[in-house]
């Protein structure tokens, strides 16, 4: 099988080793780069239409990232007969339904298990597992640049700006860390997931709050608690109705999700028969993003078929479906936004009980134009589905 990379950067080369120094019946014969990109291997060509008419390429690599050219040139190589796998969890998000269509009219393959969980096996699983159940939840740990300052604010007892930048030497952090801790590379995994969980096209938008605003004096008084923080990004089903939101949320120090530590991942599904699995390891980072590229090529190689979507589903999205109690730490003046729900102070901090997800998403934008440092967390083993909520209340008038 003879493949092509477009893009020669961290996972582009990364892909390369793997291939070089493994299967001999894989082989990369031609890389794109851009003009301004030295060639400095002979595979190595600037010219993409070289690539898409050669009869021999069988599967293109595409690791450039973000939406263009990365789209156009997706579909370019599947319009040509060409498989395509890629990493690219920005346009996978966004097209997915777009591209599987086109596969299958040209009766090729179209693969992405490294957007998602880097070298967990995690779609594929996913997929298993949407094959027999239906899926109702997904809720993990996604992105591991903000579990990496999560943590260390938590166990070095730092602040979040020396942090982000060790993040950055390690290379955990790209100099604009931007869709890392405002939550926008979870918010692209959650999509790819929930597409592939309900069968449905994702929203568009999705209730997003990243870490940006967090300080030390937060996980402090988390820690106080009992609670450690983390970046969640998770989705429900309840019937023809779904929810998604990424926020930061927190947990009990002994659940497994406070547990885990520096740049890993941990992602859970839940379904009907199979109960919860949990899916632990690297969810970044050259070789783990590159293996499971490779593990994608090696499917397209034996003919291992993925799950059949059409991402047709008439689900409807409802940021509302589940509630429940939120801590915010903001300017005193703001906690009057939330006369009208049951509130608590603690530590000068307010804890809302009982709030739908989205309505809480928006009293936050509000919260935010009078302080820009504000900072809110989910709590985590407060969240009761809506409809239970009612019921709650229908019984307590009742009695």
């Amino acid at each position: 099988m003879k493949i092509a990379i477009l893009g020669f950067g961290t996972v582009g080369s990364g892909v390369y080793d793997i291939i070089a120094n493994g299967d001999t019946r894989m082989r990369v014969t031609a890389i794109f780069i851009r003009p301004t990109h030295p060639a400095t291997m002979p595979e190595m060509t600037t010219d993409l239409d070289a690539i898409l008419n050669d009869p021999t390429i069988d599967v293109i690599v595409e690791t450039m990232g973000g939406l263009h050219p990365a789209h156009d040139y997706i579909l370019q190589a599947l319009q040509h007969g060409k498989h395509v796998v890629t990493a690219n969890k920005a346009v996978v998000a966004k097209y997915l339904p777009e591209f599987t269509a086109v596969a299958a009219h040209h009766h090729v393959q179209f693969y992405f298990e490294a957007t998602t969980g880097g070298g967990i096996p995690w779609i594929r699983n996913l997929e298993r597992a949407a094959r027999i159940d239906q899926i109702d939840t997904i809720e993990g740990i996604f992105n591991g640049t903000s579990n990496y300052i999560l943590d260390q604010m938590q166990r070095a007892h730092l602040d979040f700006d020396p942090v982000l930048l060790a993040a950055k030497d390690m290379g955990y952090a790209e100099a604009d860390p931007s869709a890392d801790i405002d939550g926008e590379d979870v918010v692209n995994k959650l999509k790819i997931s929930a597409a592939l969980a309900y069968n449905m096209a994702p929203p568009r938008n999705v209730p997003t709050f990243g870490i940006r605003n967090v300080s030390k004096a937060d996980i402090d008084f988390f820690a106080s608690q009992h609670q450690v923080l983390r970046l969640i990004g998770k989705s429900k089903r309840d019937g023809d109705h779904y929810s998604m939101v990424v926020e930061p949320r927190l947990y009990s120090e002994t659940a497994l999700a406070a547990n885990t530590f520096e740049n890993f991942n941990l992602i859970r599904l839940h379904g009907q028969t199979i109960g919860d699995l949990q899916f632990y390891g690297q969810g970044a980072g050259k070789y783990p993003t590159a293996n499971a590229i490779v593990q994608d090529l090696y499917d397209i190689l034996e003919n291992a078929p993925h799950l059949d979507r059409s991402f047709d589903q008439p689900l409807h999205f409802d940021a509302n479906l589940n509630v429940t109690d939120y801590v915010l730490r903001a300017d005193p003046m703001t906690f009057a936004m939330f006369n009208d729900r049951e509130t608590e102070i603690v530590n000068d901090r307010l804890v809302i009980k009982q709030i739908p997800t989205g309505d809480m998403h928006k009293l936050m934008r509000g919260v935010l134009a009078i302080d820009a440092d504000a900072f809110m967390a989910a709590i985590g083993d407060s969240e009761l589905a809506a409809k239970d909520v009612l019921h709650q209340r229908d019984q307590e008038v009742i009695g």
